[in-house]
């Protein structure tokens, strides 16, 4: 998927959905959502983080960066904006990054079908990480360890997609 691009899914949900006075989209109340799920990477090991009590879904569980595609901006603008409201980490240390095409999953738990763009980001070097309020802590980890971690649902599928298994 060419990362410079606007996926037409975040076009159309745009055009069909409400926006906050910011002009992002307002997935409040709206069961399909487009999200981001990055897979940040340093020395083989992936960044998973503790979502905090004061998300809106899967609070204490473990998940990778990740957030709402709510902006028409093209995804790696976005993906590259998460990276540095959420960790502090600049565009400079971004050694590679890969985006795949979009999955489905649906989660009747919550009634929510999520639109996933995942991505892996390959850092250059080591990076002070600095958590925002969506997370309480951090940890790297190796992609097999996270099959036993209190993690959100889907992340399994998007793990099997960026790496292959």
């Amino acid at each position: 998927m060419n990362p410079n691009t606007i996926p037409k899914i975040v076009k159309n949900l745009y055009r069909k959905y409400p926006k906050f006075p910011d002009g992002r989209i307002d997935y409040s109340d709206k069961k399909t959502c487009a999200v981001l799920t990055i897979f940040v990477e340093f020395n083989g090991k992936i960044l998973l983080m503790q979502r905090s009590d004061k998300v809106s879904t899967y609070k204490g569980k473990w998940m990778t960066l990740a957030g709402y595609y709510d902006e028409l901006v093209p995804i790696k603008k976005k993906i590259l904006e998460e990276l540095r409201e959420e960790l502090n980490i600049g565009e400079s240390n971004v050694k590679t990054l890969t985006v795949n095409k979009p999955h489905k999953v649906t989660d009747r738990d919550i009634n929510k079908e999520w639109i996933i763009f995942t991505s892996r980001i390959i850092l250059g070097k080591s990076s002070k990480i600095k958590l925002d309020w969506e997370h309480t802590e951090y940890k790297w980890v190796k992609p097999q360890e996270i099959l036993n971690m209190n993690i959100v649902p889907s992340l399994i599928v998007s793990l099997r997609i960026v790496y292959k298994d």
